[in-house]
């Protein structure tokens, strides 16, 4: 019996984070749109599935931040404003100094070797093809795995959890913004490699500089576009 009260809990748990992460695609992508209302009922039907996992990864959801309890009602996807877009950036901005300054001045108490940075690189390559093209749905997934890649070399999975979240929040608030425009060639950030290299030269103010400039000009065009 242990064995397979095990078993079904693996299953369970396996499938609570399948629909966790499917619903955070659907939040990413915009079909899910900030302030929307559902219930547990109409999201276990949606994916064929019982009521239980569907309610435990709604609740992880909501615990990062995704979605709010509507009393009664079920879960909101969550509303935030540009003044949160805000925080979430300079909040990035200190966790990414920490990193960069942490990777350089203690190389050796960390993992990023030359085959591992070679393996953030590739990502970003792939993140910055999919800016450079304007697909903004390809961009956001090769853009959260290399940035949780890229933050994973420092070795401390604590901070890395917590800056993967202010990434996917970030997203999430800019994306509505975002896709009202015709053509976003030109406007999505493609500097991955370049920060890549500026880490693999060991030049912490050179990452710095260039994520600094990255963060000013999605702060401008998310103003921008938040505002019309």
């Amino acid at each position: 019996m242990p064995v397979n009260d095990g078993g079904a809990a693996v299953r369970r748990n396996t499938l609570r984070q399948q629909i966790a992460d499917a619903l955070r695609d659907e939040i990413l992508s915009g079909r899910l749109q900030p302030g929307q209302e559902f219930t547990v009922k109409e999201i276990a039907e949606q994916y064929g599935v019982s009521a239980t996992p569907v309610r435990e990864a709604l609740v992880d959801l909501a615990g990062q931040g995704l979605l709010d309890s509507a009393q009664h009602r079920g879960f909101r996807v969550h509303e935030y404003t540009f003044a949160d877009y805000r925080g979430m950036i300079e909040a990035r901005s200190l966790v990414t100094d920490g990193i960069f300054r942490g990777l350089v001045a203690n190389a050796d108490q960390h993992h990023a070797t030359p085959a591992d940075l070679a393996g953030v690189r590739r990502r970003g390559e792939e993140a910055a093809r999919a800016a450079s093209a304007g697909d903004l749905n390809v961009l956001i997934g090769y853009d959260l795995r290399f940035w949780r890649e890229l933050s994973a070399l420092f070795g401390n999975p604590y901070l890395s959890d917590f800056f993967h979240r202010l990434r996917v929040q970030a997203w999430m608030y800019a994306v509505p913004h975002l896709r009202r425009v015709d053509d976003l060639r030109g406007h999505l950030w493609s500097g991955h490699t370049l920060l890549v290299d500026a880490i693999a030269d060991q030049d912490a103010l050179a990452a710095q500089d260039i994520v600094t400039a990255y963060n000013e000009d999605s702060l401008a065009l998310v103003e921008r576009l938040a505002s019309q």
